[in-house]
């Protein structure tokens, strides 16, 4: 029987990335990350994330009704089976009290 394999794909600020992937792989080190007989992997892309926070926001960077602009890694892992605990888990680590990720189903071909 094979696996569910899944992309998620996280953004964060660029100082957490390193600590968000070492938690993530750490903690499901065969879910999260593994092609083949590799480990760890994840491709990551440099970028500009903007958001202005809404009234009962609690930012963790910028204020309240201000556009903030904060440089950004774009996240992108392989997640084989256990896709809602490493959402819940990404949310835990994460320093944003939003966390905008996308989860896609990948299929063999």
């Amino acid at each position: 029987m094979s696996l569910s394999r899944f992309k998620l794909v996280f953004f964060c600020p660029t100082p957490h990335t390193r600590a968000i992937l070492d938690h993530l792989f750490d903690t499901f080190p065969t879910q999260v990350g593994a092609i083949g007989n590799y480990t760890r992997c994840a491709f990551l892309s440099r970028g500009t994330g903007q958001f202005q926070p809404g009234t009962d926001a609690n930012p963790t960077i910028g204020a309240v009704g201000t556009l903030e602009h904060v440089e950004e890694d774009r996240v992108e892992v392989i997640v084989f089976d256990r896709m809602r605990d490493v959402v819940q888990e990404l949310k835990k680590v994460h320093p944003y009290e939003e966390v905008a990720y996308d989860v896609y189903k990948l299929e063999d071909f």
